[in-house]
Order: C-alpha cells, then structure tokens, then sequence
C-alpha cells in the first residue's frame, strides 16, 4: 500500500511539474495582408464609428471584415448571447481571420463565453484583442495556455498615437518596452514573469470560475473605471484572501479612472487602497501605469513574460 501511495505521489508531482512547465502559446504574428475581424461580444455598437479604426487596419496594410453583431441592438446588448456567440465562433474557426477585435466593452462577454468551442481556435490560433469587459476573454485564454493583447478598441478613437502604435507593434511582434517616470508611490525593485490581468472587476468576478487567471510567479496589471472607492477596496481584499497577491512577482496598477465616493467619504483614494492592501508583499509595484481607460493605453501582451524594473527615476516593463 505504501509503494502505491508512493507511486502515485510521484506520478502527481511529475505531472503538476509538466503543468508548471508549460509554455504559452502565441498565434503568429500579423503581416500585411491578413485579416481582422471587428465584433461585438458585449455592449452594442450601433453608431457609424468604425471609419478611424478601420483605416486605421488599412493604414498597417490589413484587410477588415465587421462582424454580424455590429449594428444588433438588443437593450444594452450586441444581440442576444447566442448571436454574439455565434459571430465571435464564426471569426474563431474562419483560418483567413488572424486576429479578432472586440469593438468595446461595457458588459455581457462572461454571458457568451461558455458557449464558444475553442478546437479550431486551438487548431489555428489568433490575436484576441481588446480590454474592459474583455478581461473575461484575456482570462479565459490565458488559462488555455494562450496570449492575447490587452490594448485599445475600434471605438477608442481619442486614442494617443503611442497607444495606436503600441497597438500595431503587439499585433506585429516588434519589441515593446516601456519607461515611465517615477511615481512617488512605486515600491521599488525588479522581477521578472508572466504578464496577467486587465480589469479588476472583471478579475474579481471570474474567480471561482474556470476563466480565472492563476497569479502564482506571475506580474499583475490591473485598472478599473467608475468604481466606488469601497469597491475597490473589497476586491483587492479578495485577491489577498484568496491568496493571489502573496503569490505574485510584481504589480503594474494602470488608470484608477473616475473613480467614485460615498456621502460619507471612504478616506483614500483608489491607489491608496491598493497600496495599503499591498504593502505587506516585497514585491515592485507600479502606479499611473499608461493602461487602461484613458487615451493613452498601451498595448499589453498577456502571456508573455516581462520584466519590470522600479527605481526612483523612472519605471520599465520590457517584453521579451
């Protein structure tokens, strides 16, 4: 009996260094010629505004299809669940797509993402991009063992020209690195791992779930927008009590933007809540990192490793 519980501890330990092994996958990158799919998985997008962003795609020599879900209008929803479903599995399994571009955010894509069959996904990976609601989709794949871009949408048309052009060096896989200055509140140090994340209540709400991210060695990246302040403060609770923050090699924390009060005031801002949820862990962390709801939003890739270096002149993420 002894040999066999042996037997099986070893079996169970080989496999669990198999699992930790297991490198990402990243579809290829774009070249001039291929095609990007514009959908909707979440909130609708019924105004003619695609124009920017379409010539935008063509401008990098990419062709563009638009989804069927652009122009459904179904109260706040793109269509129904099964129709943004069926749109976003008809670009997953077209070959000719090599990249899918969510068209905004807002809510609905955790009511859709049960209903995909990701095999010929698997088969013929490709770009998903796109942040906010999207979140769900960037978790979803990551747990699968694959890379996405978390970066600006075909509606974000105040975007900076960094932000566009971070977007096309992701999608093209040129280098990326980024240095900011230093905040005053960044912890200091370096670290190195996988890069996860996106929006803190999309993450908050996937765990438990088998679309939620597992922070352990990696670097996470969060932001958020029109969130009250105790909001935030009960979801970075959540990730220390479920163990994802003691776990975790660094902290980038993007735009906290139009954050939210109560009548009577919570008495810190959102950095403020996350630094003191935070402070505890020795590990870097970054602020007002250019990520997430604000003009300049910088294309992530999550999946791949960085590394991050915080000083007190300025900050760096570098992708490898």
């Amino acid at each position: 009996m002894k040999k066999v519980i042996s037997i099986l501890i070893v079996t169970i330990l080989f496999v669990s260094n198999i699992q930790a092994q297991k490198k990402m996958i990243f579809p290829p990158n774009l070249k001039k010629g291929d095609t990007v799919a514009i959908v909707a998985t979440a909130r609708k997008n019924i105004e003619d505004n695609l124009k920017p962003a379409i010539s935008w795609l063509k401008n990098w020599g990419l062709e563009v299809v638009v989804g069927s879900t652009i122009g459904l209008d179904n109260n706040q929803l793109a269509g129904t669940d099964e129709q943004r479903a069926a749109d976003f599995q008809e670009q997953l399994d077209n070959p000719n797509i090599k990249a899918i571009w969510c068209v905004r955010g807002g809510y609905g894509t955790v009511r859709m993402i049960d209903l995909l069959d990701f095999t010929k996904f698997k088969q013929s990976p490709k770009w998903i991009v796109g942040f906010s609601d999207v979140t769900v989709l960037h978790s979803h794949l990551n747990t699968m063992g694959y890379a996405s871009i978390h970066g600006i949408m075909p509606v974000s048309s105040k975007a900076s020209e960094e932000a566009k052009e971070t977007l096309r060096k992701a999608l093209f896989g040129e280098p990326i690195e980024y240095k900011v200055p230093c905040e005053f509140m960044n912890k200091y140090g370096t670290a190195k791992g996988e890069l996860v994340g996106g929006n803190l209540s999309i993450l908050y709400s996937l765990f438990g779930s088998p679309s939620a991210i597992d922070c352990s060695d990696k670097i996470l990246f969060i932001e958020d927008l029109d969130e009250y302040l105790y909001h935030i403060d009960r979801m970075m609770m959540n990730l220390k009590r479920n163990g994802c923050l003691e776990s975790l090699k660094g902290i980038i924390v993007g735009g906290m933007t139009k954050m939210k009060d109560n009548e009577i005031p919570w008495g810190k801002n959102a950095l403020e809540i996350i630094q003191d949820v935070t402070k505890n862990y020795n590990i870097p962390v970054i602020y007002n990192f250019p990520a997430g709801h604000m003009a300049d939003n910088r294309a992530l890739i999550f999946g791949k490793q960085v590394t991050m270096e915080v000083n007190d002149i300025e900050s760096k993420v570098v992708f490898e």
